[in-house]
């Protein structure tokens, strides 16, 4: 046997560990694990990941919207496409350890053991730490895979303005890493994303794999509704103009709609303000945000048809103002057949029963599918809890995960 068709495996412990040092990288004053977008504490968790990189004789390119980019090529396969296995280091808020860091170490992993085992691939690999997927500290989301890919011109997100005031590309060069190459220098033959799910289906069913081979659509916009602030004692409920019922009314709506959806739907009322809000008087303004995702594009396209229809039809009944402004719209995404299939067998060769799924949240990976070949693998979350300190993936199952994306990969980068 060659060592190019070697047994390859990984180093499951090398993982694990790597895994919970980065998780206690970017602790608050409070112990919470929070490292938002060219943060200090992101700062910390790029240095040691690049460390890691160095360590395992990558080299090591950033781009100018801040994307690291750890690279294995040899000299007789420099000239071709790489395989590109990605993902995230941000996090949200009091997060837990796994969202965006697993796939982004597992890719590593993966990378380092084929090395050691004496793995020759025909293609570069190269393991991706993207920008800002979480897009809590600067909007939108998922930045440094959407400027990579194309779809946002470097100086517009650059000069994305925080929720502090500062501007990204400042402090992605206070803290070192406002890089010089171009996003999208390197054009992947294909592109691996690992991820935990961050929704209980997995672990409901007992199956450690999900081959995942969409991505929902997703459309965010702010309502605001305009009524008449007045007396919460004196004033009849015919007379009123509440600008609280009617957005009430609009959450009902919406949840009307999911049922009829066949769960193909769903929508989320995140925040909601009022003006005065005051306990005793009648709201005058209600300001509210609508999340909407479908994993089919003219039915995400449906049903903001229908909300836009049913807003009209309110403010006639209620007399109230209206008005509605998008904030994010992307559309969904289909990932490459081959890959999942290949997704699929590797995992059954290996003893791991698979489920192809839809992704609910969004992943760079999406934004990725603009430049080639793209999939995702899914392993359980615990509880189905994520962006939370709970958010937990059995040992097991995070190793399943990294090796069925190690035999991917080493299939589609060999001869």
């Amino acid at each position: 046997m060659t060592d190019n068709h070697r047994k390859n495996t990984i180093d499951s412990q090398r993982l694990l560990g790597r895994l919970e040092a980065l998780g206690r990288t970017g602790l608050d004053r409070e112990g919470k694990l929070t490292r938002l977008a060219a943060s200090d504490a992101d700062k910390a968790g790029r240095d040691l990941v690049v460390s890691w990189m160095k360590a395992c004789d990558l080299a090591v390119e950033i781009d100018r919207i801040g994307n690291i980019f750890g690279i294995w090529q040899e000299a007789d396969n420099r000239n071709e496409a790489p395989v590109m296995i990605g993902s995230h280091l941000d996090t949200v808020i009091d997060a837990g350890i796994l969202d965006g860091s697993y796939g982004v170490l597992s890719g590593l992993e993966a990378i380092q053991s084929l090395k050691e085992a004496g793995f020759k691939p025909a293609r570069p690999l190269a393991v991706a730490a993207f920008t800002n997927e979480e897009g809590v500290r600067y909007h939108p989301d998922m930045i440094g895979s959407l400027v990579y890919a194309g779809g946002l011109e470097v100086a517009e997100a650059l000069a994305a303005v925080g929720t502090d005031g500062t501007l990204l590309g400042e402090e992605l060069d206070r803290i070192g890493y406002l890089g010089t190459r171009e996003p999208g220098f390197l054009r992947p033959h294909a592109y691996l994303e690992i991820h935990v799910e961050q929704g209980p289906v997995l672990d409901r069913s007992g199956i450690p794999i999900g081959a995942v081979e969409n991505l929902q659509g997703i459309s965010w916009q702010r309502i605001t509704i305009e009524g008449e602030a007045n007396h919460a004692g004196t004033t009849p409920a015919q007379m009123r103009h509440d600008a609280g019922l009617s957005a009430a009314r609009v959450i009902t709506f919406l949840r009307d709609r999911v049922d009829l959806s066949g769960g193909k739907t769903v929508a989320t009322v995140g925040t909601m303000a009022f003006k005065p809000n005051a306990i005793n008087v009648i709201p005058a303004t209600a300001t509210f945000t609508v999340d909407l995702r479908n994993p089919v594009e003219a039915l995400l396209k449906g049903e903001e048809e229908a909300i836009a229809g049913y807003l009209k039809e309110l403010a006639a009944s209620d007399g109230v103002a209206i008005r509605s402004e998008q904030l994010v719209r992307f559309n969904p995404v289909t990932f490459d057949d081959t890959i999942v299939r290949l997704i699929e067998r590797v995992a059954g060769e290996a003893g791991f029963e698979s489920k192809r799924m839809t992704s609910g949240a969004g992943h760079d990976a999406q934004m990725m599918t603009r430049l080639c070949p793209t999939a995702m693998i899914f392993v359980p979350s615990i509880g189905g809890i994520s962006h939370n300190p709970g958010e937990k993936t059995r040992e097991g199952d995070l190793i399943a995960g990294a090796r069925v994306l190690l035999e991917v990969v080493k299939q589609l980068s060999g001869s």
